[in-house]
């Protein structure tokens, strides 16, 4: 009787030592998955409409940036692009015609959620047309009360 006892104790223990700590496993329910399609469709209108201030409440203190052909960068660094790519735009050198991403994937590991997308664009620079796809790559964090991009990769399709 005294060994189902302890056993018992120790269980619990365990449990409330596992739940504390951070190692239950977390569910996603739809209402969640909703949550992170808004941001991440906040975010990619923001990108599309370069929303500088907007971008910058959204991602992480040490987000990490890698295009298919470029050496991965830092939150400064991108937002440096992000701020030349905005003045082309104010310029009238750069249009974002479009900005599409689809095939969207979730899977969520604790406060972490990884997506996978298929992004298709199409913008004129200096009077030319370019249209692309990509197969993209985000890091989603739960920080704060709120969903945070923490990387970002993308290879081109075409």
């Amino acid at each position: 009787m005294k060994s189902n006892k302890l056993s018992f104790l120790y269980t619990l223990v365990f449990i409330l030592f596992s739940t504390a700590c951070g190692n239950k496993p977390q569910k996603h329910s739809e209402e969640q998955k909703e949550e992170l399609i808004t941001v991440i469709d906040r975010f990619n209108k923001a990108f599309a409409n370069s929303e500088i201030s907007v971008l910058e409440s959204m991602v992480t203190n040490n987000y990490s940036h890698t295009n298919g052909t470029y050496e991965a960068i830092d939150k400064e660094k991108w937002f440096e692009y992000l701020k030349k790519r905005s003045k082309e735009i104010k310029a009238g050198i750069l249009t974002i015609n479009s900005y599409e991403m689809n095939q969207l994937k979730i899977e969520f590991h604790d406060n972490t959620a990884i997506t996978t997308a298929k992004v298709i664009t199409s913008i004129t620079k200096n009077g030319e047309l370019s249209k692309n796809e990509y197969r993209v790559t985000n890091i989603w964090v739960y920080e704060n009360g709120a969903w945070k991009r923490a990387g970002f990769h993308d290879g081109k399709i075409q």
